[in-house]
C-alpha cells in the first residue's frame, strides 16, 4: 500500500521521531526495542522494499449463513540487504488480501545477521548465514547452514525467495516434515532467520565469522 508521506501525521512517539528526523535509521528502533505501530515508519526508513507473493490459497469455512470463501495470501518483503519480513492476509478478493499481507509483512520486519561463516570461505563478505540455525513451524523444520561464496541457495523455492529478499546468496539447508505446505515452510525459514539474532557470541567470534550486521 502506498502512503503519501508528506501528508503523514504520526500518531505514535516513534512515528513522530521518524517524521521529525530524530530517528533516521531503523536499527535505532530495533536496538531500543521500540514498537512499530505505523506503516509509514517502515516506508520512510526502508523505502526500497521488494515484495514477493509466496502463496495464494482459497480458505473455506462454514457459517450459519452459508459457506464463506476467502483468499489467504502469504507475502515476503525485503530490501535484499539484511532486512526481511513475512506476513499473511485474508480477504474475499485477491487484491485486498495481498495488500493486507504486505502490510503484515512490514510490521514483521526483522534484521538478519549475515556473514561468512563457512570454514572453507575466507572472502569476508556478508553472503551467507554466520552459523547453523534452525526454525520450526508445524511439522516443518528447516536448518540453514553456512555455505561458501558461489554455491547459491540449496533450499526449496519458497526458501530461496525469502533468503534472496534478506540478502543471503549462499546457504546449505536441511529440511524435514511436510515441506510442500507453503505457509509452514515459509514460516520455518523465517523463524530460522529470526533465530540468528538470538545466538550469543563474543565480538571477536562475530568478527571472525565476518558478521557486520549484528
Amino acid at each position: 500500500m502506498n502512503y503519501d508521506l508528506e501528508d503523514w501525521e504520526p500518531k505514535t512517539k516513534v512515528g513522530q521521531m521518524v517524521k521529525d528526523g530524530t530517528i533516521t535509521d531503523i536499527d535505532e528502533i530495533f536496538e531500543k526495542g521500540l514498537p512499530i505501530m505505523e506503516l509509514e515508519v517502515i516506508d520512510t526508513l526502508l523505502p526500497d522494499l521488494d515484495e514477493e507473493v509466496m502463496d495464494v490459497n482459497l480458505v473455506q469455512r462454514m457459517h450459519k449463513s452459508g459457506r464463506k470463501v476467502n483468499f489467504r495470501v502469504i507475502v515476503a518483503v525485503g530490501n535484499k540487504n539484511g532486512y526481511v519480513g513475512l506476513g499473511q492476509g485474508k480477504s474475499r478478493e485477491v487484491g485486498p488480501a495481498i495488500r493486507k499481507a504486505v502490510d503484515d509483512a512490514k510490521y514483521n520486519i526483522i534484521k538478519v545477521r549475515r556473514g561468512c561463516g563457512d570454514w572453507g570461505c575466507v572472502c569476508g563478505r556478508e553472503h551467507t548465514v554466520p552459523f547453523k540455525v534452525s526454525g520450526k513451524t508445524g511439522s516443518v523444520k528447516v536448518t540453514l547452514i553456512p555455505a561458501p561464496a558461489g554455491l547459491g541457495l540449496t533450499v526449496g523455492d519458497v526458501g530461496k525467495k525469502i533468503l534472496t529478499l534478506a540478502g543471503i546468496g549462499d546457504v546449505w539447508s536441511q529440511t524435514s516434515g511436510q515441506t510442500q505446505t507453503t505457509v509452514n515452510f515459509a514460516n520455518a525459514v523465517f523463524e530460522a532467520l529470526k533465530g540468528l539474532s538470538k545466538v550469543k557470541a563474543s565480538d571477536k567470534s562475530l568478527k571472525q565469522l565476518g558478521v557486520c550486521s549484528i
